[in-house]
């Protein structure tokens, strides 16, 4: 079962390594939905620990989102991702105070649709176009 971890994680640091950086995002947008999906069918049979923890993961991946927003170049379309990955990650918090599935699934279904318009996106490469820091993301997608 270790070999299969392994080489699991191996495949996706080779795709992390290797993606644009649209696709780096579309791939945090992936995981955070991901996460909010475990922790929304944790919710009912109360496995908090669960729920908790995989929200937490999904704060994670924003904070990562909101890192990643080029402030100066993006310009409103950046400031207005701020303030929505902000809505998020309050909207979360207050769900994982409350134990709120509703709350986690509003967040998850804002979060695909989010999602899709990225992915439906063209890959920028004018630099004066650009809402997402050359330097990259810092992207670890576990669980």
């Amino acid at each position: 079962m270790l070999a299969k971890s392994s080489n699991n994680n191996s495949y996706k640091n080779t795709e992390i390594s290797t993606a644009n950086q649209k696709k780096l995002i579309v791939m945090l947008y992936d995981g955070a939905i991901r996460f909010l999906q475990i922790a929304e069918n944790n919710m009912e049979p109360k496995t908090y620990d669960v729920a908790n923890e995989n929200i937490l993961k999904a704060q994670d991946i924003i904070t990562e989102l909101i890192l990643a927003l080029d402030m100066e170049q993006g310009k409103e379309i950046a400031a207005n991702l701020f303030h929505i990955y902000a809505f998020f990650k309050k909207r979360l918090i207050e769900a994982n105070i409350a134990k709120d599935e509703k709350v986690v699934k509003e967040v998850s279904k804002m979060l695909k649709e989010l999602r899709d318009a990225w992915e439906k996106t063209e890959e920028v490469t004018a630099p004066s176009q650009s809402i997402v820091r050359k330097e990259g993301i810092g992207l670890s997608i576990k669980g």
